[in-house]
Order: structure tokens, then sequence, then C-alpha cells
């Protein structure tokens, strides 16, 4: 049965967690990111869709290529991070269900619907990058998700000849404190929410 988390497991995922803009130059390792993964893959998708890839921008190499995906006011963050994680969408997710979801023709209910496999698609991929986050944090890792890229540039850049397209971008590392704004508000439960 699940039990409630400590307090301070509580801090470290959500309520202390912040999105780093500057960033220590510790390495995150291959092997770290993979423990990452490995636990983010465990959340909840829809039938088990599991539309997420990610590239992990770790290289020179690689952040040269990703330099002119970039807004301006991302370039400096993101070129210090440690890594950069992609978050894409595959658009045949759908052919994996067989093996994904074996108990019923799930791929049929995405084959030939366009708008079903767009939503589909965008709306998991999403829940996992949110859960790579919390995985990441889990870790010991902070993390600096963002909007603000060519979306057409990324694609070819990092997804060429594939389905993929990209969802959103997350710099990951060990973050200084010297980036961090003021935490903004948020709203309260009877703003955003209501029991019916």
């Amino acid at each position: 049965m699940p039990t409630r988390l400590s307090d301070d497991a509580l801090a470290t995922l959500f309520l202390e967690a912040r999105t780093h803009n500057t960033w220590s130059d510790r390495a995150v390792s291959r092997q770290l990111l993979e423990e990452v993964w490995n636990v983010a893959r465990m959340g909840a998708t829809s039938a088990n869709c599991s539309p997420a890839r990610i590239v992990f921008v770790t290289t020179p190499t690689g952040r040269e290529m990703l330099k002119p995906c970039l807004s301006p006011g991302n370039l400096a963050k993101t070129m210090a991070a440690p890594v950069t994680a992609i978050i894409g969408q595959d658009m045949k997710f759908y052919d994996r269900l067989p093996e994904l979801f074996p108990h019923e023709d799930a791929r049929s209910w995405f084959a030939g619907k366009p708008d079903v496999i767009a939503a589909t698609a965008f709306r998991n991929s999403t829940l996992q990058g949110a859960y790579l986050m919390l995985a990441a944090r889990a870790m010991g890792l902070d993390c600096g998700p963002m909007s603000g890229f060519d979306a057409a540039k990324i694609d070819r850049t990092f997804f060429a000849d594939s389905d993929v397209k990209s969802n959103f971008l997350c710099n990951i590392g060990y973050g200084t404190p010297e980036g961090l704004h003021p935490r903004g508000p948020r709203l309260a439960f009877d703003d955003a929410c209501r029991v019916v």
C-alpha cells in the first residue's frame, strides 16, 4: 500500500525544487541518466503508449548542433548545462503497442487517426517529460525545463529520418543559486480547483 512521502522527499521533488538557469561544471554520467530514465519510464501513460523519445545532449559536438536551434534567451544557460534533454514524441508510438499493451488490439485505436495520434503523443510525452524531471530531482539533480527553441530545426537536427517530433527541452545537472529568481506565486486551491 502506498505511503506518504517524507517532508524531505516532498521538498526535493516540489516544495524546494527550483527551475535552474546556472550550472556547476560537475558532469552527469551516462549511468546516472540511465538510472533517471529507468525510474521515469515507470510513470503511467494511457494504454502504456510511452511515446517519449529522449536525446540527452552532453558533448561539445551535441551542444554545437543544438546551439542554432535555441532562442537567444535560452542560449547561454543551455550551453552551460551539463545535459540538455530533448523530450520528443514518437508519432508512430502505436506500432509498439502490441509489445507494450498486449492484452488489447490497442494499435487499432490509433492507426489512421492523425488527430488522436497527435493528441495522445503530445499529452503522454509531456507526462513522461515531467516524470523525467521528478526522477532527476529524486536522484539529486536539478532541472531547467523550457520552451524557446525552433522545433523544426530541432527535428531536422536530432530526429531526422524518424517519426519523432520535439516537445520541450530540459536542462539537467547540478544547479547553482546565482541564476535563481524569487519563487513565483502559485494559485491557491480555490483559484484553480473545484470539487463537484
